[in-house]
């Protein structure tokens, strides 16, 4: 089953089961929303916009056209994504650039996301942060701009710069995008 609060005004029809979106949601009718996603209040969403499924996007959040969501995603609360690189007003480009963020991909709460980047599998962006370059998967970045911080697991292992778990100790070897246990 979908819910939809009724303070939501919500055009388009492709959202999954399971998802709901709550009061104060705008969602223009082409975007596509997966199964069981939590769209909290306040999030506005355009029309060339793709979310995947188990997606969680916190209040205040802006997804505008050209956004790409994989699965298992986390927005946190006021996150900003930007897509044009030269906006001027009443001005619009021919396309909107295009950002994505990669399955399992975590951003903090504030953090701006400029257009054209892409954040990889699984990376962890630190709140407040400003995505000015692609990250790589499996990796953290935190800061204004942000910067390589370190690295975490699927599951959300910190492992520090020095490919060490910040936890267990066990070391890590990260290759070809892949972030790989050393036995």
């Amino acid at each position: 089953m979908i819910f939809i609060h009724k303070l939501a005004d919500v055009a388009t029809t492709t959202i999954g089961e399971g998802t709901k979106i709550w009061q104060f949601v705008v969602v223009l009718p082409g975007a596509k929303i997966g199964a069981n996603c939590n769209i909290c209040a306040q999030v506005l969403i355009e029309n060339d916009v793709i979310i995947g499924d188990n997606v969680t996007v916190k209040s205040g959040v802006q997804l505008w056209n050209g956004v790409r969501i994989a699965d298992n995603v986390f927005i946190g609360p006021n996150v900003t994504f930007t897509n044009d690189l030269v906006p001027r007003s009443k001005r619009f480009p021919d396309a909107f650039v295009q950002t994505t963020v990669g399955k399992g991909a975590s951003i903090g709460a504030n953090c701006t996301i400029v257009a054209g980047n892409t954040i990889g599998d699984y990376a962890l962006i630190g709140a407040g942060s400003v995505i000015t370059h692609n990250v790589p998967p499996f990796t953290v970045w935190y800061g204004v701009p942000a910067k390589h911080q370190g690295y975490v697991t699927a599951e959300g292992e910190l492992i520090g710069l020095n490919l060490l778990s910040k936890t267990t100790e066990q070391r890590y070897l990260f290759q070809n995008n892949q972030l790989t246990l050393i036995p």
